[in-house]
């Protein structure tokens, strides 16, 4: 029988060469095992520790491998760094198992040789022979930074850069936390003093995030079933304030691009009371399928999906506003998506920033006067948020920003020096992921 570690590593060699995400290749590999509880949740804690440690773990090996680590074979640096992180982080693991398990592996996925080669290495290192704040010393801050929080090195110098030492510290060390839940109770069919008026629900532990109708918790298997009932979506709490700043009124028409898999379109609605017409535009039919049905189990009838290019899809009648939510690098979410840190580049970055450009040109043909337009992303680079939008205003002098409004909860109102944007950076505001929202209005045709 496949073990838990042995799943760990066939879900990080899995990584290597497709184009799936951790979380969906590792509960499609939970769901075809027969592990139990502890060893799923030792397989989940592998693979999302060693994609969130991977940079630390490679230069501690790199200390005591003695060939160059970058050639090895990627299933061998996968079981080194199965080790080393078992050997660092899990303090109720011996050592010797985690060796022996990782030889074991070793021996059946590269042989005899290459089963040595790895005892050699794990048994030099514990606790006590790895130092990193000795053999960082001497290298410059951002190294340091990037090898002790395990990020990309030119994603540290951009935060650096952008927001100083302290906040950036706060953002790589809540980038490697494991990040509660955000639950969105459905105000069309409950309200937060009902759904907790259940002592089944009052008693599982959660907190509230400061947003009506929205909480936070570790514990997901107690919400699960109100999720599957349509009483509760799955939903950061910094996904809502795009849909806030908004402020859809009933009755109203919205267009909703780049929607799927339409956690803002849905969310709309419950604003709306169920009552007006939500486009939800995506380039991607399944995954607006998606959207439909989750919006049939939250009881809401008035999001119509189509699937059309965002750039050039045109409605029959103009709305009375946008919600663009424009793909982005994603690294306000690098805490909840782990793999993604090593997956960035400056090219994907400058790639991003022009469809960006793409998407608000044609946001902007779309809207009568006095018409709003909010663009949001889930990333905290200047570049693809204030920047973007500068770049925006200097080409469109028929838009200009507009106000928050009072309907935000106050501690998004703070700040913005009446700019009509919202960022939010990881760690700033407990439970909330990094992104970021601006509300644009038309001022004339």
């Amino acid at each position: 029988m496949t073990t838990a570690r042995e799943l760990a590593l066939q879900v990080l060699q899995s990584l290597e060469t497709g184009k799936q995400r951790s979380d969906q290749i590792l509960h499609h590999a939970l769901q075809h095992s027969a592990l139990n509880r502890i060893d799923r949740a030792l397989t989940t804690g592998l693979v999302n520790g060693i994609l969130r440690y991977r940079l630390q773990l490679d230069f501690i090996i790199g200390r005591f491998y003695h060939h160059n680590l970058e050639k090895a074979a990627p299933v061998l640096k996968n079981i080194l760094r199965l080790g080393v992180y078992q050997i660092l982080f899990f303090s109720k693991v011996p050592d010797w198992a985690a060796v022996n398990e990782c030889v074991k592996l070793a021996r059946k996925y590269k042989g005899e040789r290459m089963s040595k080669l790895a005892n050699g290495v794990l048994r030099k290192i514990t606790p006590q022979s790895v130092t990193l704040d000795e053999w960082l010393k001497e290298k410059n801050t951002e190294e340091q930074l990037a090898v002790k929080y395990s990020h990309p090195q030119w994603l540290v110098e951009r935060w650096l850069k952008a927001y100083g030492r302290e906040k950036c510290e706060a953002i790589l060390l809540y980038n490697n936390q494991f990040p509660s839940f955000g639950f969105r109770i459905n105000r069309l069919k409950n309200s937060a003093g009902k759904f907790f008026f259940d002592p089944a629900m009052a008693a599982a532990a959660h907190e509230a995030c400061g947003i009506e109708n929205f909480f936070l918790s570790k514990d997901f298997s107690s919400f699960e079933p109100a999720v599957t009932d349509g009483c509760l979506t799955v939903q950061n709490p910094t996904q809502a304030l795009a849909c806030l700043l908004l402020n859809p009124a009933p009755g109203s028409k919205v267009l909703d691009l780049c929607a799927a898999p339409g956690g803002k379109a849905t969310f709309m609605a419950e604003l709306m009371n169920n009552s007006g017409q939500i486009t939800a535009v995506d380039l991607y039919e399944q995954k607006l399928a998606k959207t439909e049905s989750h919006a049939e189990a939250l009881g809401i009838t008035i999001i119509r999906t189509v699937a059309e290019d965002a750039r050039t899809f045109s409605p029959a009648i103009p709305p009375d506003a946008i919600l663009l939510d424009a793909p982005c690098t994603g690294t306000g979410v690098l805490g909840r998506r782990a793999e993604l840190r090593w997956k960035l580049n400056p090219e994907t970055l400058h790639e991003l920033l022009i469809l960006q450009a793409e998407l608000l040109d044609h946001a902007a043909t779309l809207l009568p006067e006095d018409g709003v337009l909010v663009y949001a992303t889930c990333s905290i680079e200047p570049d693809e948020n204030s920047m973007q939008i500068d770049s925006f205003l200097r080409r469109h002098s028929n838009f200009i920003a507009d106000p928050v409004g009072e309907h935000l909860p106050e501690p998004f109102r703070m700040g913005n020096n009446g700019c009509g944007a919202i960022l939010t950076l990881p760690g700033e505001h407990p439970g909330f992921d990094g992104g970021f929202c601006q509300r644009l209005r038309k001022i004339n045709g």
